[in-house]
C-alpha cells in the first residue's frame, strides 16, 4: 500500500525551503562557491557546497548539522499540520557523519561541545519534544534507507505519522581526505560527463512527512515502495548487479514495471566508476524500454549531500510530479556514450507529466536504496 507524503522541508546551499531548493535547480543554479568554514591554504581544493550560515568567513561552529535537520523536521512538520509537538512522531534519520564536525571543533580549537549533541536525538527531544528517534549512518543512502524502515512502521499500524530525514554537514577530515586522493581537484561536479574528474561534497537536509492513511491534509505524493540491499561488494566501487538488484526490488515491491516510470532521480555523484556503473544498471533493467524514462540529477548544483542525497532527490521528484517541471543535469559539456542512449534532461528544464518517479541513493560498501513514489493523483 502507497503512502502519503503529507509534509516536506529541505535546506540545501541553494535553497531553504523545498520551493527555493526547486527553483534553483530548475534554473540551473549552482551552489558550489570557495570554502568558507575551512583554511584554503591547507587544501589543493578551494571550493565546495557550503550553506552559507556561519557568522564570518573561515569562522565555523559546533552544531550546524543538527541546526540543518531541525529547520527541515520543523518545515516538514508545519507543512504537514503537526505543529512543534512531536512527541508521538517517530523521526528516523539518515546521515554519513552526524556531528563529527563539531568534535573536530572540540578537539582542536575547543570548542564548546557536549558528548550528547552528537546524537541528533537530543536536540530533536529539546526543540519537538520528540522522544523516539533513530539514526542510521549509511553512507549516501542512508535517508533511503530510513525510509524503507519508516514504510515498515506505518505498515504496522503502530503509529499514524513517520517523519524521515537526512542531515550532513561538511567535515574537514572527510574533505581532507578526498582532497588527498584527487591528484586533479574537480573545478566542476560533472555527472555523467566524458571528462568528470569526481565528487565535491555538499552540506544540506531534508524531511518528509509520511502517515499512514490519506486525511485532509494536502498531499505531495505517495511512497509506493522502497528497495534496499546490501552487497558488500568493495569498500567503494560499486557493483551493477547490486545496484540492479536494488531497483528490481524496488519496482517488484510497488507493482510496477519499467515502461511504467516517468522519471528517474539518478545518484548521480560525478565520479568515474560510480556514474558508469549506475546508468549501465539501469539499462539493464529498464532493457527496451530504457529510454521511456527522463532522467535527471541534481549533485551538479548541491554537491554530493551525503546522507540527505536520498531524500533531497525525493523531494525534488515530488515538485516536479506537482509541477511538470524537471530540472536538469548541469555543468554536462560531452555526455558519456551510455548516458546518451537514456532522455537525459541537461543544460535546460524540462516539462511533462510525471506521475511515477524513482529515486536512486547508493552508499559506499555496496549500500543500495532505491525508492518509488507516485504523484497525488
Amino acid at each position: 500500500m502507497s503512502r502519503p507524503v503529507v509534509g516536506i522541508g529541505a535546506v540545501a546551499s541553494i535553497g531553504r525551503d523545498p520551493s527555493e531548493l526547486f527553483e534553483s535547480l530548475c534554473a540551473g543554479r549552482s551552489g558550489l562557491a570557495p570554502l568558507r568554514g575551512f583554511d584554503r591554504s591547507k587544501f589543493k581544493a578551494g571550493h565546495l557546497f557550503e550553506i552559507d550560515d556561519r557568522p564570518a568567513p573561515g569562522v565555523d561552529v559546533p552544531g550546524r548539522a543538527t541546526g540543518f535537520l531541525l529547520d527541515a523536521v520543523g518545515q516538514a512538520a508545519r507543512d504537514a499540520g503537526l505543529g512543534e509537538d512531536l512527541h508521538e512522531v517517530p523521526i528516523l534519520i539518515g546521515t554519513g557523519l552526524r556531528e563529527l564536525r563539531s568534535l573536530e571543533l572540540w578537539w582542536r580549537d575547543g570548542a564548546e561541545f557536549a558528548a550528547e549533541r552528537m546524537h541528533f536525538g537530543t536536540a530533536l527531544r529539546e526543540r519537538f519534544g520528540a522522544v523516539d528517534t533513530h539514526t542510521f549512518s549509511n553512507a549516501c543512502s542512508a535517508s533511503l534507507y530510513a525510509l524503507a524502515l519508516a514504510v515498515d512502521q506505518l505498515e504496522t499500524g503502530a503509529v499514524e505519522h513517520v517523519i524521515v530525514a537526512g542531515a550532513d554537514s561538511i567535515t574537514e577530515s572527510m574533505f581532507g581526505l578526498t582532497d588527498a586522493f584527487q591528484l586533479e581537484p574537480p573545478g566542476r561536479l560533472r555527472p555523467f560527463d566524458v571528462d568528470r574528474k569526481g565528487t565535491i561534497l555538499g552540506e544540506g537536509a531534508g524531511a518528509i512527512v509520511l502517515a499512514r492513511e490519506p486525511d485532509h491534509r494536502r498531499i505531495h505524493g505517495r511512497v509506493r515502495s522502497v528497495g534496499v540491499n546490501c552487497d558488500a561488494h568493495h569498500t567503494t566501487a560499486p557493483l551493477q548487479a547490486g545496484v540492479a538488484a536494488a531497483i528490481r526490488q524496488a519496482h517488484q515491491r510497488a507493482g510496477v514495471k519499467p515502461e511504467n516510470v516517468d522519471l528517474v532521480m539518478l545518484h548521480g555523484t560525478g565520479t568515474p566508476l560510480n556514474d558508469e556503473v549506475e546508468v549501465r544498471a539501469l539499462r539493464e533493467v529498464f532493457g527496451e524500454h530504457e529510454r521511456v524514462p527522463l532522467v535527471t540529477a541534481v549533485k551538479s548544483m548541491t554537491g554530493h549531500t551525503a546522507g540527505s542525497a536520498g531524500v533531497l532527490s525525493l523531494i525534488t521528484a515530488l515538485r516536479a510530479m506537482s509541477t511538470g517541471r524537471i530540472p536538469p543535469v548541469t555543468e554536462l559539456d560531452e555526455p558519456t556514450e551510455d548516458v546518451s542512449a537514456l532522455r537525459l534532461v541537461h543544460t535546460t528544464e524540462a516539462t511533462g507529466r510525471v506521475d511515477v518517479a524513482q529515486v536512486n541513493g547508493f552508499g559506499f560498501g555496496g549500500l543500495n536504496a532505491v525508492a518509488i513514489v507516485e504523484a497525488a493523483r
